[in-house]
């Protein structure tokens, strides 16, 4: 059992990151971000389904922005280019990357 509220708070402009289940073919990380600034560039092999529970972020693509706020979720599909822009205190997320179509090959 884990309580998805229960991690401790990393330093202003970093985040951290729990991985909370594991499989060949997903991953389910919690993150809680902390006035996060200008991500690194993600590029992923697999789609990622995101829900933020706590707070405000910013997602960047090369093409536009994205505002989310508590409860907002979003799908980017594998190998599209994004980094985390700006995140408010505490922004808590749940992330799930599924690479379902290298596995069924």
């Amino acid at each position: 059992m884990h309580n998805i509220y229960d991690l401790k708070r990393p330093k202003i402009g970093e985040e951290k990151i729990k991985p909370l289940f594991k499989t060949d073919t997903v991953l389910i990380n919690q993150i809680l971000s902390h006035q996060l600034e200008r991500s690194a560039w993600y590029q992923q092999k697999e789609d990622e389904w995101l829900v933020l529970i706590e707070g405000d972020a910013v997602l960047e693509f090369e093409d536009k922005m994205i505002h989310l706020k508590r409860g907002d979720t979003l799908l980017i599909p594998a190998q599209q280019r994004h980094r985390v822009l700006k995140t408010s205190t505490d922004a808590l997320w749940l992330t799930v990357h599924m690479d379902l179509v290298s596995k069924q090959k």
